[in-house]
């Protein structure tokens, strides 16, 4: 098929980027991105992937980061529907996947409400990328039998609204998005739920890049760790008796002075 035909005029495909490495994008996403004649793309795409898009081709940044939003949700919204409005091929490239933590639903609501035709090309989650990259499992016969995602992003000063009783299971791995500002509340909430201080616990930074880093750490000392560690970057943290498996080897160097407290 001719790349000009994998996307209509005024069709717009939500294209999952992954985690920022550009091999792991699907074939799908790159022969999208190609097609495209205006790619919109979030803060967190990886800049391998933008080198991906064509020369002649529209970016559009429309980026959000916690505290220095560049564009509101509703503004976003309306340039979608603009773009496809005035008949333009349309990628909108989501960080990780789209159906995940990415606000997919209020634009795919915007752009049907006006009669256009949209789609949903996945990507890699972070979750998955750390967990490769860790070198474990994120489920484990007879450990953890289930995962939970959840993202730990709210509205500036309230609490988190979660149910705290179901997050603190100890056979199950949970998976905490953009967690880095909230991991006092997390480590408090769920240690008060049930869930032992002894947890381990294991906190990645820029997931799939060069300069990723990770470090494990246990439930109860997991403030201490974000706040030393991740600094202001895209931030995972997974809790769970799962990441026992974690590669040790990869441990991050850069804060070994910190070893003897934040690794287990």
């Amino acid at each position: 098929m001719p790349l000009s035909e994998l996307i209509a005029p005024g069709e717009v495909w939500l294209v999952g980027a992954g985690p920022g490495d550009p091999d792991l994008l699907t074939r799908k996403a790159e022969k999208l991105i190609t097609a495209a004649d205006v790619v919109f793309y979030d803060a967190l795409v990886g800049p391998g992937v933008l080198d991906l898009i064509p020369e002649g081709v529209e970016r559009v940044s429309v980026g959000k980061r916690s505290g220095r939003h560049s564009k509101d949700q509703q503004t976003i919204d309306q340039m979608l529907v603009a773009a496809s409005l005035a008949d333009k091929r349309v990628v909108r490239l989501k960080g990780g996947d789209p159906a995940m933590f990415a606000r997919a639903s209020e634009e795919m609501a915007a752009l049907r409400a006006v009669g256009a035709t949209v789609r949903i090309c996945p990507g890699i989650t972070a979750a998955s990328a750390v967990a490769a990259s860790a070198g474990l499992s994120l489920s484990l016969r007879g450990v953890a039998r289930r995962v939970q995602f959840i993202t730990a992003h709210s509205r500036r000063g309230q609490a988190l609204d979660l149910d705290w009783k179901a997050l603190a299971d100890p056979a199950c791995t949970l998976a905490v998005y953009m967690g880095r500002e909230a991991a006092p509340e997390l480590s408090r909430a769920l240690i008060a739920a049930g869930l032992p201080g002894m947890t381990p616990a294991l906190i990645a930074c820029d997931a799939s890049l060069p300069q990723e880093q990770r470090l494990r750490t246990r439930l109860d000392l997991l403030p201490l760790v974000a706040e030393a560690f991740a600094d202001d970057r895209p931030t995972l943290i997974l809790i769970g008796e799962a990441v026992t498996q974690a590669d040790m080897q990869s441990s991050v160097a850069a804060v070994a002075s910190n070893s003897a407290i934040c690794q287990i």
